[in-house]
């Protein structure tokens, strides 16, 4: 019998941006998929990932325009993505976010991004849109692609 993981030993909870959970859906390039596929198997299973409501809406957005995902199966992938633990924003969170727009200078979505991570308690938000070890609010990003 396998021994028991501790809390120690156990990954951070770890927050995903829609560009990770578009490209398990995009087979254009190979490796990013099976990174992007491996990343959501491994969270799903140690009950370690999260998504917002902002990441899921724009994955739809995304897989239904750009991969021009059929639209029944992309509220299939929404709902599977949902699996993960969902950060519901408030005001609270939006003004909050606005606060690091100004004073890091990055775009508000990716700041209420960053907040939605910081709020459910993530250490790592995993992303290629912001830049790769810098650590915003406690959050450390990570490009899983590099």
């Amino acid at each position: 019998m396998a021994p028991e993981m501790t809390m120690k030993s156990r990954p951070p909870r770890t927050f995903f941006d829609t560009n990770v959970l578009v490209y398990s859906d995009d087979p254009r390039d190979p490796a990013k998929q099976a990174t992007a596929i491996d990343l959501v198997q491994d969270h799903l299973r140690l009950r370690t990932g999260v998504v917002s409501l902002q990441v899921l809406q724009e994955y739809f957005v995304s897989v239904t325009g750009k991969l021009k995902l059929d639209a029944e199966l992309a509220k299939g992938r929404v709902e599977f993505f949902a699996r993960f633990y969902v950060a519901e924003p408030t005001v609270g969170d939006i003004l909050a976010a606005i606060d690091l727009h100004r004073l890091y200078r990055i775009s508000l979505w990716d700041t209420l991004i960053l907040r939605c991570a910081k709020q459910t308690g993530c250490s790592v938000l995993l992303t290629e849109d912001m830049q790769h070890g810098q650590v915003i609010d406690g959050v450390e990003i990570v490009n899983p692609f590099l």
